[in-house]
Parts: structure tokens; C-alpha cells; sequence
């Protein structure tokens, strides 16, 4: 009781019982049975089945989610807390949360035990047994069987002893309930036979069947073949089959790649245990081949196919035959599903789902070209029984009668049966069972208990569980006293409403004196007293007697008078323009002893102040006078404001009404009455005027060639608000529009209306020629002109084109071509005997499938001047090094075909030009130094010019020969000496070998560490005295130079000066002698 969730858990409760009072259909609703509510509903959360739990056929309601986020107040928690416990303690009978559910149990596992799960809420709680197949089962005298609350536990299980189907029964003093039956099955698999397979013998071409004779097992197995060793698995085809009915391997045509030995191996589906039977070894006959024959059918499905509705139905049909047989199904009187998959070269047909409509006769058809043969069976789907109504739990007073009904489909159509406390009803003379109806005449004390209807077919059984209480006690009152206020003037009714069974006799009085009714005073049927007119004189005690034959009780009503409420709401109506404020005030009259309260409404419905965005605002200026304000006003916002006043006499309403002038709103659908190449009629229907007149409407039009919706002339302009048609003007022909109107007003321009559907203005003449047109370029002897493209929106209809005139000036003709293609942008016009850069006068006009248009203006174009038409002259080649040639040239004489660069090709001599390569100047250049060159080879040179429109002839070749490669021995023996910041150096000269160039000097390079800059000094000796700057480190550095260019480096020196000492003279490699001198330093 000191959980805290259990009070908001009965809150939760509690604000579902109106929808669950329904389900019940009217009836009393006990504690118990919310209780019993609130844990079918928990249950289904809680655990997963494999089929439904019907225990007691109540509706889940479905919990408000606004509660989680409600506290309540410490006041209210501890009475609901004090309410809880008082109806905690309300006894009700069992009723199911979970049930036994089909079980397979490995007779191989290492748990040794098997549960039955089976639970039951109820209060008092439930006690359990169970039964196995009807016989109940004595726990106290089998040691193996014990019970873990409702579990039935199974120690040491076998199948000869425990299988079988098992129902779990729980019983409290209310009565006993069944439980759905659970089937338990053991999983085994034995072992194959050891006794040795002989041999089947057959003639190549013959069919033949290999049996597998499984050993015995539960539940099903899976079959597959082995051939000669494992893991080599026969592979089915058209011509091998494995059936998964029988366990056989059928070999329709033999062939001699089939001999061998063929194991059948076995697996369950459940334990994944694996056997292996003995080897059966399949030979050829030596008596000759098997000639053709017709197919005949080995292995085919059971005439008569039952399947559940859901699974998945595999039908099998194999053939022997010589030729290979071909397998067809057909479904008789109609066409297999399309859900259906054919397996395994279609001698498996898989109806995956199974429904009612995938009943009927199912035909699979072998055949080969020697014959044909055919097997039909049919496919019966049924269903296991589902509840469509189910029984309720009831409280019905003695002498009632009670009327059950539980109805379930199926197939076959269910039948029903009923239970009291877990025993089969009879027939007796107060009780008629009719199909799925139960009816109790004059209910007695001794009908309580748990009542279950069972509808089942031949496939299987549900329960639908509900307790009777026949209700028995004498009246009683809700102990809280009852007062109450009437209006002056006005009806009232006292109620008067015990709790009793059966129902008591109720009489009313005043004082001492019985009320007797008349015209001012009723009885209802109700017991409810009503007063017509009341007046001060009706107030005072009024006593409600209720009384039957187990007791009476009596409850006091006070009942007191007051004058009738008057409210005034002002203004009552009130005209506003959008974007004003407006103030509604609420002033009640009423008698001074009662507090009021006060609550807005729009159109009936209440006002939320805190969703309008902040355009409601609530002012309470005095105690019995109330403001509304209502600012920034909105259209919406128009409507019938009422003011609803309460005290606890009586409630008084007004309503005022508040216009909202605004913009229009959008008109009605627009209408394209007629529509021709620049104008289309409209028409639409005006739309609200929002309490302002519609001065003007605005046309507007939207096509694939326009930013967005633009507005557009009209005819009359302007469009007048009395006006509900007027017509588009100066559109484009040719172009898909959609048209919209919006209409205006004094205070405003409304929204537009829902645009118009698409429509294409008619087909007219070009009225627009090319922009910008141009020419030039292009190769010798032609004249290109080009323009800029009509866009599509001014095309104006189909087969567009383009009319491209030109003349040489001087002429008086025009030449006229067409350019069919609208995206056309350039026209070549190619002519020998014009000479380059002659000046032709160019238009170009447009045209479609109605006719001509404009040309352009004249402009003046000139023909192509061409490529260049001569070599580049005196081209002279000079040998700057082993790898460089420096080329100079003078370009061609001025005139048509001018260069815009120069191209230079060069190859080694013996070898062809087009294995050469390729180098381009940078604008008019004319030399250029060749790069990466091989040494002391000779090259061939040729330079031509080039343009846009190609290449010119190329110069005659030109022979150069680079000179030698340079020493690649290193100057050697580097020494030196430091005196200061002066540094001499000494080396040996480098001798060149005969294939390099001479030595004509050398090149000491000066560096200071960490800077990439270099100091050089050039020499003809091998020594040289260098002057260092103070501070820091600097390498030194000596290369040969000859006419190839530098040789290779020597080794580095790197030489300290700030200290005046020397550092690590080499860094490559060490000199082989060293004076003596330096060794002093």
C-alpha cells in the first residue's frame, strides 16, 4: 500500500471507465472488473503469445496521456490513497494473464524439466491445478510434478508418460475457470538402421527410387541425400528430386554419371540433431539402355490437402520418364495464386500465406515427348476459431434475467458449449442455451460464480471468461450531505439515488409530512423529486426514504432559493477594421450570498488564451464585471462572442456579434471562356467583400517563361468590383498560361483565387528577329554568321526557324537560306571564288507554320581570312649546352591567315618527324629555347604558325647539334684553409673523358646554412680564396664548367665563422689526405 504509483495507476483507471461502462453495455461496473481491466491490458504488454490469452472478453480502454502530466495536489493524493485502499479490498473471481501455450521439448537437453506456464489474477488469490488429456493431474502423489505458483513443473519428462494436452484450472471462492488447451510433443531423432542396403541395379535411361525408410523422430525432419562421400550433396534438378514428404531420392533417367553409393541424411527441425543412414550403392545394367517411355508420376501430393489458414503449403509432384519429363500445374475452375512460387525445376508448388480464396483443386500435369500423365488433389483451408463478441463480467440483482451471447468465425463454423466453474451447464427449466446464447431466467444467489463459453471447431477451441454476481444488500446513501441552490422562478430536482439490491422502494417528505405529488411537485421514474416554479416558500429539508427487504436508509436534501441571475454584454454588436481593437464588457447581476464565474466563448466554443497568440487578453475590472480585449484584429476573429456567467444557482448566457472589415477574400474559380493568340476571356465569381465592397479586380498570369505571377492588362482596365468577367490582353501566342484574379478593396488586396487550369494562347506569326548578330572567323573560303536564339516564349507556334540572308557589298541580290533547328545559334556558308576577309552584308529573319516574321537589322560580316598560308623564315638554330637549343625565326609577310602563335617540332636525326615532339609559343614569339635535349646529338628543327582556324606550312628543317655532356667526375681532394673569415680552397682539376666536353673553368657556390640564396664565384684555376661574412655557418660547394654545361658537385665544406674554428669539412665522404697544416689548426 505504500507504492506511490498505485494512486495515479487508480486515477488512470478510474478516467477509462466511461468507455469501458459501454463495452458492458450499460451494466454496473464492479472494482474487481476494472481490476480485472487493467491486467488484460498489462498482460498483453507483458508477454508474447503465440495466440490470443480470451480470458474475460473486456475491452482495453485506452488511458487518457494527459494524465502523466497532471500532479496531484498532497490533499487530493491522500484521498485517493484512503479510496484505494478501501476498494483494494473488493474480491472478485479468476481470470487468466497468461495461459499454457503448445510446447516441444528435446528429449536431449540437459534441462531436465519442462514448464507449463499458466497465471491468474483474483482476489482472493487463485489456487491452480491442471489436467492432462481431461484427467486431472494429482501433484501431491507424483514426486516428478510440482507447481511454481500456477506452473505446472515436469521433473525427469518422457513421452510415453507426459505427452499430451494440458489445461490449467484456477479457482478462488468466486468460482473456477479452464484455461485453453497446450499440446506437449517431444523432440527425438534415432538412429538409421545398421543392417546393410543392397544395391539397385538399373539400365542407363531407366528411372529409379531410392528409399530413405526414416528412423523413428518428432516432430518433422528435413531431408537431403549424400553422394559417394560427405559433405557431397546430391543437387536437384529436373532429372533428381528429393521429396520432403516420403524421404525418397527420384532419379527420373539414369545416366552413367548416377552410379555411385547415395546416403540419406536426416535433420530435426527442432533439436538440429543429424543421422546418417547406410550407404545405398546405385549400379548400371549391362543388358543393354533404357529406350523412351511416357512419364509416370512417383511422388505426388495427398488427394486431399488440409492447411491452416496462414502457413505456408508446399505441394510436391515428381515424374519418372525417358525423356526427362516436364512438370505444369493448373488450379481447376480458376488460376493459381499469385503469391505462388514454383521450386525446385516446378516439381514444388509453394503457396506461401494460405487463404480461404487458395482452396480448391490443384492438377500438376508430367509430360514428355512419348506421353503425358496428370494427378489432381484438392486444397481444403481452414481456420482455427476467432472471437467477432465475447461475454462481459455482470452484476445483476436476484430475480433479474441474464442474456449471454459469444459469438467467433471459423472454419469450420465453430460450434459452442458453456461452463460454470469448469463444468458443462445443462439444460434447465430457468435456462435456455441456444447456439451462442446463454439466457438465465430469475437469477438466484446460487447462479454467482465464473461462467466461460468455448467455441470450437474440429481444429481447435477459444474461451471467452465473465463473472456473474447476483448483487444482494440493503440500501445505503453516500454519507456526504447534500445542498442545494435554485433559481428563483426556475425547475429543480433533488435526486435521490441509493445503492440496494434489489431495487427499494423510495418515498420523499418534508418535515413530518409525505410529499404527494401535483402539478408544482413530481415523482420521476427515477426517484428524482422535481419542482416546477420554485419560490422562497420551497426551501427548507427534504428527506429521501429508500427501503427493500434486507433494510432501509434515508438521505436529507437542503434545498435554498435565490433570485435568477441577469447578465449584460455590451456593445452587442460592434463593426471593426482588421488590424484594430475592440473591448466587449461582461456585467452580471445576481444575489450577493454567491461568488460568480465567468468564461468567453467564440462560436460556442470556449476561448484559449494562451493558443490566439496573444490577441485575447481577460480583465477582470470588478468582481461581478468582466473585460474582454481583443487586439490586432483578425478576420478570423469575426464572429459571436458569448458570455457565459455561473454561480451555483444557475448560469446565464449572451453573445454579441463583431464584424471584422478587411481585404477581400479570393474570389471563386476561374473560368478560360475563350482564348485566342494574345488575349483570353476569363470569368470567376466574387468572393467574400469581408464587410468592405470590392472596388477593382487585377488579372494575373503565370507561364514557364515569367517570374512567378505577373500582372497583366485587361479589357476594360480597369476591372470594376461589380465586373465578374474581363479579358487578358497583349499575352504571347503560343504559350501555356494559368490565370489567377485578386480583388481589392478600400482597406486592402485580398488573396489571390486558386489558379486557373493551364492553357495555350493560339499560334500567330514571328513578331520578334535575332538579337546581335555577328560573324566571323571559320576557315578560308567561308562566312559564318551567327546570332542569338529566339527564346521559346516569343516563337509564337511550331516549325520555328531561321531565315539567314547575306550579300557580298556591292551586290544587289540577297542569298537565302533556311535554318530549321530553333536552338540554331551560327550559319557556315562556304564559296571558293570569294577571297579572304571579303565584307558581306548579313539579316536574318524568323519564320514557324504560320508564316514569315522580321529580319534583323543589316550588319556588316567578313569571310574567313584563313590559316597562315606561309613558313616562318630564316629559322636559325644554336647550341647552348648538352641538353639546350636556342631557335629564332622571322614570321611570314603580313596578310590574310596572320599567325596567332608558332609551333616547333623537333626530332633526333634518324628518326621519323611524328615520333618527335611538340612545342607551342606564347602569343607572336618568335625564338624559343628547347629544353631536356640529349647531349652531343644532332636535332632537326621545323617551325610553323598557327591560328583559330589551323596551321600553316612548316619551314624546311634545320639541323643543331648539342654539345657534349659536361665531366661527371667532381672536382676532387678539397682542401682548404681558414685564417679569419677568409677561407682558401685547393682541388684537383677535373680531366674530361673523350666523350665530354672540355673543362673551361669552375664554379665555387657560397651558401649560408638554412638559406637556399647562393654566392658564385667563377674561376679558370682549381683554388680560390673566399671572404665570409662574420657569424655563421656557410657551405661551400665547387663544380667543373664546360661547354656541355656544370659538372658534377665536389664534396661540401661546411665552415663556422663566429668562432673562427672549422666545422665538419665533409659531408660525403672524407679527403684521403689531409696536410699537416690544417691538422694543426
Amino acid at each position: 500500500m505504500g507504492s506511490p504509483w498505485k494512486p495515479l495507476l487508480l486515477l488512470s483507471i478510474i478516467s477509462g471507465l466511461s468507455d469501458f461502462a459501454k463495452a458492458v453495455g450499460g451494466r454496473q461496473v464492479s472494482y474487481a472488473a476494472v481490476l480485472r481491466m487493467k491486467g488484460d491490458s498489462s498482460s498483453s504488454l507483458l508477454s508474447s503469445r503465440s495466440r490470443h490469452a480470451y480470458s474475460r472478453g473486456l475491452v482495453t480502454p485506452d488511458w487518457p496521456t494527459s494524465f502523466s502530466s497532471q500532479h496531484p495536489s498532497p490533499l487530493n493524493l491522500l484521498s485517493y490513497q484512503e479510496e484505494y485502499r478501501s476498494q483494494e479490498s473488493e474480491e472478485f473471481g479468476p481470470t487468466f494473464s497468461q495461459e499454457p501455450d503448445d510446447s516441444i521439448f528435446a528429449l536431449d537437453s540437459e534441462e531436465k524439466k519442462v514448464m507449463m506456464s499458466c497465471e491468474a489474477r483474483g482476489n482472493p488469490t487463485p489456487a491452480y491445478s491442471w489436467f492432462i488429456n481431461g484427467t486431472k493431474l494429482d501433484v501431491e502423489a507424483d514426486y516428478r510434478y510440482s507447481l511454481m505458483d500456477g506452473n505446472l513443473i515436469i521433473t525427469n519428462a518422457s513421452e510415453t508418460a507426459d505427452y499430451g494436452r494440458y489445461q490449467c484450472m484456477a479457482e478462488n471462492s468466486y468460482g473456477m475457470i479452464l484455461s485453453r488447451d497446450a499440446l506437449l510433443q517431444f523432440a527425438y531423432l534415432r538412429a538409421f538402421s545398421g543392417r546393410t542396403r543392397g544395391a539397385v541395379s538399373v539400365r542407363e535411361g531407366q528411372g529409379v527410387v531410392l528409399m530413405c525408410s526414416p528412423p523413428p523422430h518428432s516432430p518433422e525432419i528435413i531431408y537431403s541425400w549424400v553422394f559417394n562421400e560427405f559433405p557431397s550433396f546430391v543437387a536437384e534438378d529436373s532429372r533428381r528430386f528429393i521429396s520432403q514428404v516420403t524421404g525418397n531420392l527420384y532419379v527420373s533417367k539414369v545416366q552413367p554419371s548416377d552410379v555411385g553409393s547415395y546416403i540419406c541424411l536426416v535433420k530435426n527441425t527442432v533439436t538440429n540433431a543429424k543421422v546418417l543412414s547406410p550407404p545405398t550403392p546405385l549400379t548400371l545394367r549391362t543388358d543393354g539402355v533404357m529406350g523412351e517411355y511416357e512419364p509416370k508420376i512417383e511422388v505426388h501430393f495427398s488427394p486431399s490437402v488440409l492447411a491452416a489458414n496462414g502457413v505456408t503449403v508446399r505441394l510436391e509432384c515428381f515424374a519418372l520418364g525417358n525423356p526427362v519429363p516436364t512438370i505444369t500445374w493448373r488450379k481447376m475452375n480458376g488460376n493459381i495464386p499469385k503469391k505462388a512460387r514454383l521450386r525446385k525445376s516446378q516439381a514444388v508448388l509453394e503457396i506461401p500465406n494460405v487463404q480461404l480464396e487458395d482452396s480448391g483443386t490443384y492438377e500438376c500435369k508430367a509430360e514428355n515427348p512419348r506421353g503425358g500423365t496428370a494427378f489432381k488433389g484438392h486444397l481444403q483451408v481452414y481456420t482455427l476459431p476467432q472471437w467477432s463478441s465475447r461475454i462481459n463480467d455482470t452484476q445483476l440483482d436476484s430475480g433479474e434475467q441474464l442474456q449471454w451471447e459469444c459469438r467467433a468465425t471459423g472454419r469450420p463454423r465453430p460450434s459452442y458449449r458453456w461452463l460454470r466453474n469448469g463444468q458443462p451447464i445443462t439444460q434447465q427449466s430457468r435456462l435456455e442455451m441456444v447456439s451462442g446464447e446463454l439466457i438465465i431466467h430469475k437469477v438466484q444467489q446460487d447462479d454467482s460464480g465464473m461462467y466461460q463459453c468455448v467455441a470450437e471447431n474440429k481444429y481447435g477451441a477459444i474461451y471467452s471468461s465473465a463473472e456473474l454476481k447476483i448483487l444482494a444488500s440493503a440500501p445505503v446513501f453516500n454519507p456526504n450531505p447534500i445542498r442545494l441552490i435554485a433559481t428563483l422562478g426556475k425547475d429543480v430536482s433533488l435526486e435521490c439515488k441509493p445503492k440496494a439490491s434489489p431495487k427499494p422502494r423510495v418515498t420523499w417528505r418534508r418535515g413530518d409530512r409525505r410529499i404527494q405529488p401535483n402539478r408544482r411537485i413530481m415523482l420521476l421514474r427515477n426517484n428524482t423529486l422535481r419542482l416546477v416554479n420554485a419560490s422562497r416558500s420551497d426551501e427548507g429539508n427534504y428527506v429521501c426514504r429508500a427501503e427493500n427487504q434486507f433494510g432501509s436508509a434515508e438521505m436529507t436534501a437542503t434545498l435554498w432559493v435565490k433570485e435568477a441571475m441577469r447578465v449584460d454584454l455590451s456593445p452587442s454588436r460592434v463593426e471593426v477594421t482588421v488590424g484594430e481593437s475592440v473591448v466587449l464588457s461582461c456585467k452580471a447581476s445576481h444575489d450577493p450570498s454567491l461568488d460568480v464565474s465567468f468564461q468567453w466563448l467564440l462560436n460556442q466554443q470556449p476561448l484559449d488564451f494562451q493558443q490566439e497568440g496573444g490577441h485575447f487578453e481577460y480583465i477582470q475590472t470588478q468582481s461581478s464585471t468582466v473585460d474582454l480585449m481583443i487586439r490586432s484584429i483578425l478576420l478570423k476573429h469575426a464572429g459571436k462572442y458569448g458570455c457565459r456567467a455561473q454561480t451555483s444557482a444557475d448560469t446565464v448566457f449572451a453573445e454579441a456579434e463583431l464584424l471584422v472589415r478587411g481585404p477581400p477574400g479570393p474570389p471563386g474559380v476561374v473560368i478560360v471562356e475563350e482564348i485566342t493568340d494574345t488575349t483570353a476571356t476569363l470569368s470567376w465569381s466574387a468572393g467574400l467583400d469581408n464587410h468592405s465592397p470590392i472596388s477593382t479586380y487585377h488579372l494575373q498570369a503565370r507561364s514557364p517563361f515569367s517570374l512567378g505571377w505577373q500582372t497583366v492588362r485587361t479589357d476594360p482596365d480597369p476591372v470594376t468590383g461589380v465586373m465578374e468577367s474581363a479579358m487578358a490582353v497583349e499575352l504571347n501566342p503560343w504559350v501555356e498560361y494559368e490565370f489567377r484574379v485578386v480583388a481589392s478593396n478600400a482597406i486592402g488586396t485580398g488573396d489571390p483565387s486558386v489558379p486557373s487550369r493551364g492553357v495555350r494562347t493560339k499560334e500567330a506569326v514571328p513578331s520578334v528577329a535575332p538579337a546581335n548578330v555577328s560573324g566571323g572567323n571559320g576557315r578560308r573560303h567561308e562566312l559564318v554568321i551567327s546570332w542569338e536564339p529566339v527564346s521559346e516564349e516569343f516563337q509564337n507556334g511550331e516549325g520555328f526557324g531561321y531565315i539567314v540572308a547575306f550579300r557580298a557589298n556591292g551586290t544587289r541580290g540577297w542569298k537565302e537560306k533556311m535554318v530549321t533547328s530553333a536552338d540554331s545559334t551560327t550559319y557556315k556558308y562556304r564559296d571558293e571564288t570569294f577571297p579572304p576577309l571579303t565584307p558581306f552584308e548579313v539579316k536574318v529573319g524568323v519564320y514557324n507554320n504560320k508564316g514569315d516574321g522580321p529580319f534583323s537589322g543589316v550588319v556588316t560580316v567578313y569571310s574567313a581570312e584563313g590559316e597562315p598560308r606561309e613558313a616562318p623564315s630564316e629559322v636559325k638554330t644554336s647550341s647552348t649546352s648538352s641538353s639546350e637549343i636556342k631557335i629564332t625565326w622571322r614570321p611570314p609577310n603580313p596578310g590574310p591567315g596572320r599567325p596567332a602563335g608558332y609551333e616547333v617540332s623537333y626530332w633526333r636525326e634518324g628518326e621519323q618527324e611524328e615520333s618527335g615532339k611538340k612545342k607551342k609559343t606564347i602569343g607572336n614569339e618568335t625564338s624559343m629555347m628547347l629544353t631536356g635535349l640529349g647531349g652531343n646529338s644532332v636535332y632537326l628543327i621545323t617551325v610553323r604558325g598557327f591560328n583559330s582556324i589551323g596551321q600553316g606550312p612548316a619551314s624546311i628543317p634545320s639541323a643543331a647539334k648539342t654539345r657534349k655532356d659536361p665531366p661527371v667526375q667532381p672536382p676532387a681532394n678539397l682542401m682548404w684553409i681558414q685564417e679569419g673569415n677568409n677561407v682558401s680552397l685547393n682541388w684537383d682539376p677535373v680531366k674530361s673523358q673523350p666523350n665530354e666536353s672540355d673543362v673551361i673553368g669552375y664554379k665555387v657556390l657560397l651558401s649560408q646554412e638554412g638559406r637556399v640564396h647562393h654566392q658564385v664565384m667563377r674561376t679558370i684555376n682549381p683554388s680560390a680564396i673566399l671572404t665570409l661574412p662574420e657569424g655563421g655557418t656557410y657551405i661551400i660547394e665547387v663544380r667543373a664548367v664546360s661547354e656541355g654545361g656544370e659538372g658534377a658537385a665536389s664534396s661540401l665544406v661546411r665552415v663556422l665563422t663566429s668562432s673562427g674554428k672549422i666545422g665538419q669539412y665533409d659531408l660525403h665522404s672524407p679527403p684521403k689526405q689531409v696536410p699537416s697544416f690544417i691538422l694543426l689548426l
